[in-house]
């Protein structure tokens, strides 16, 4: 097989932090803001954005395929950014416990006041996806 189709492991499993979400901010903003530049251009055009699918290997509740590699043991059941292509401009993150099973959350505030990185809300979620 060739090394570039398959995702190394240093690359996939990236742990969620505060820069994280910032940059999945920046990455909306820019979006916003080309969707505004197209929609003033084709005004009174009926235009439809190209959209990639979420990937249905990724999906939540799923087994991470062997594809992926080894989830490291220091990550299990921690948020992960999520490499799924769909969710570049979502604010959710991913968390995989023992089982390899894919739990996705959102990144907004919980009950407006627990934050993603928020240490009770980090108990709930460990709690969430204990196998």
């Amino acid at each position: 097989m060739d090394p570039l189709f398959w995702p190394s492991e240093t690359n996939s499993f990236r742990r969620f932090t505060p820069e994280s979400l910032a940059a999945i901010e920046e990455r909306i903003a820019k979006k916003k803001k080309q969707q505004a530049e197209v929609n003033q251009e084709n005004k009174g055009q009926g235009v439809e954005e190209d959209k990639c699918p979420p990937q249905l290997d990724l999906k939540t509740y799923k087994k991470l395929p062997s594809l992926y590699g080894d989830v490291p043991v220091e990550l299990i059941g921690e948020p992960l950014e999520d490499f799924d292509p769909y969710y570049s401009d979502h604010k959710t993150f991913m968390v995989i416990n023992k089982r390899r099973t894919i739990f996705r959350f959102t990144a907004m505030p919980a009950l407006c006041i627990f934050g993603p990185f928020n240490p009770v809300r980090k108990a709930a979620i460990k709690i969430l996806i204990h196998s």
